[in-house]
């Protein structure tokens, strides 16, 4: 199975409508020519935390969200996507109860890493942790064992709780191998047809090292995932946030990865008006990328982009934001700063707020991610032309919520309805189409405001044009006829 270069949606399973079900009805009614990419289900998996990433469980389905029947049945029509978090499961999971009953005792201790499969002693050496990059400030959590009173400490990357959610998998173990495996197979015999890597930097812990993405063990366990989903006609897409230059690694080393640059660049690109960054970047880039402007979590700035921004014209870039309704994730650890204290995780906004509800900056922006090489992936709710949502956040208490609006079937028909939707439908569909997107991309020479792509393919040839002045992208192309046709999008 080869992946399609056509557009995809990203949905959490209860945003378009409230569960499984209602998602395929409105994908069958609205998009049955608009996601011919697929679709990405955000965990639809029963979790303890993280709005679905922290699962119990990949061989079932949230039962308020539905059963793996509805997965199936989205997979008849849309080539499906979902994440497996191959770091952790949840420590409500049978896996980790039974090891906190019986201890060294459980079935399943194999599949976690006590501390002493990392210390000889079992005992932590702070001079070691110094040099890891950290999600906590410690890297274990402590637990009692029911049966005995012992205390067992336990290798924890991830978690806001102490002890954590979420507990590292021994991904060494002959168990969690065959853990892995079984999940691969239960998403072959559901219709699942891409499966999204999550935390996958994370999975070796090596001593003298940073524990994330330690080479050349990371590339020993992809190889093997990689050839386990081949061999079930799956794809796989590995999710790393790090520096470019690791990206790139994972690209040159044949994978599919995301691209969490472009988003910022369109972003100041069109703030500021000048398309010298992202020109440079759209020359230099790998093709094989996933393309997103935004997601469940943010836009990417630190890590992703270090060594590729200025930190001063960021800031003015973060405070326009900021202006704009956004809020910030930053990062926690000071070693991890940029060295004047610049410390952006990730801008946190719908992309259309952030634009400042400009139609024709946010369709401009659409555009650019449309034309760059790579799999273009939609948000449900930059599909919609979303706003920020205020009042989650103060529900919650959670950042990431504000954009995160979960839509009843009255609010997407609305939503349908407003002209930036109806432009941006029309344009994916372009996208999908339109074959020169299968040929050659080139990046035309322009003054500074502007910006000029173009795709060619045998006959076929299309060119983007913006002013960014204006901010009204132009498509000339040649049609099924062979006639020069003008597109204002």
């Amino acid at each position: 199975m080869a992946v399609k270069n056509q557009v995809q949606l990203i949905t959490y399973p209860d945003s378009l409508g409230g569960d499984l079900k209602t998602l395929n009805q409105v994908l069958l009614n609205y998009f049955t020519d608009i996601f011919k990419g697929g679709v990405h289900i955000l965990p639809p998996f029963p979790s303890s935390g993280d709005r679905g990433f922290a699962p119990l469980s990949y061989l079932e389905i949230e039962p308020a969200f539905g059963t793996w029947k509805d997965i199936k049945a989205i997979g008849e029509n849309f080539d499906v996507l979902v994440d497996l978090m191959v770091n952790h499961i949840s420590r409500q999971s049978e896996y980790f109860q039974d090891f906190l009953k019986k201890g060294r005792k459980s079935e399943y201790v194999d599949l976690f890493i006590t501390l002493d499969k990392v210390w000889e002693d079992g005992n932590p050496v702070q001079d070691d942790i110094n040099k890891m990059f950290l999600r906590r400030s410690l890297p274990y959590s402590t637990f009692t064992i029911e049966e005995t009173g012992e205390e067992e400490k336990v290798w924890t990357t991830f978690g806001k709780t102490d002890p954590s959610e979420q507990i590292d998998l021994d991904i060494k173990s002959k168990k969690v191998k065959q853990l892995i495996t079984d999940f691969f197979l239960n998403f072959k015999e559901n219709n699942v047809k891409i499966v999204r890597l999550d935390a996958v930097g994370y999975v070796i812990k090596k001593l003298g090292t940073s524990c994330f993405f330690v080479e050349p063990e990371i590339y020993e366990f992809l190889d093997w995932v990689l050839e386990l989903a081949k061999s079930l006609d799956i794809e796989i897409l590995p999710e790393v946030h790090s520096h470019y230059t690791i990206q790139n690694k994972l690209s040159e080393h044949g994978y599919w990865i995301y691209d969490f640059i472009l988003p910022y660049r369109i972003l100041d690109t069109l703030i500021n008006k000048s398309s010298i960054a992202l020109i440079d970047y759209l020359k230099n880039r790998p093709h094989n990328q996933f393309t997103m402007l935004d997601c469940h979590d943010g836009i990417p700035v630190k890590p992703d982009l270090d060594d590729l921004i200025d930190t001063t014209e960021a800031r003015k870039l973060v405070d326009v934001c900021l202006q704009r309704g956004s809020n910030l994730s930053l990062i926690l650890s000071d070693e991890h700063k940029s060295e004047d204290g610049f410390d952006v995780h990730q801008i946190r906004c719908s992309y259309y707020s952030v634009l400042n509800n400009n139609d024709d900056a946010y369709i401009s922006a659409r555009a650019i991610q449309f034309f760059t090489p790579g799999i273009p992936q939609v948000y449900y709710v930059g599909l919609l032309a979303g706003e920020n949502d205020y009042e989650r956040v103060r529900e919650t208490g959670e950042g990431r919520e504000i954009n995160r609006h979960n839509y009843s079937l009255m609010e997407i028909e609305k939503s349908l309805e407003k002209e930036v939707v109806k432009r941006l439908l029309k344009l994916i569909r372009f996208r999908n189409d339109y074959d020169a997107f299968n040929g050659e991309f080139k990046v035309l020479e322009s003054n500074k405001d502007e910006i000029y792509l173009s795709w060619e393919k045998d006959k076929k040839r299309c060119t983007l044009y913006i002013d960014f002045k204006t901010n009204r992208p132009v498509i000339d192309y040649i049609d099924q006829d062979g006639k020069y046709r003008q597109y204002y999008v």
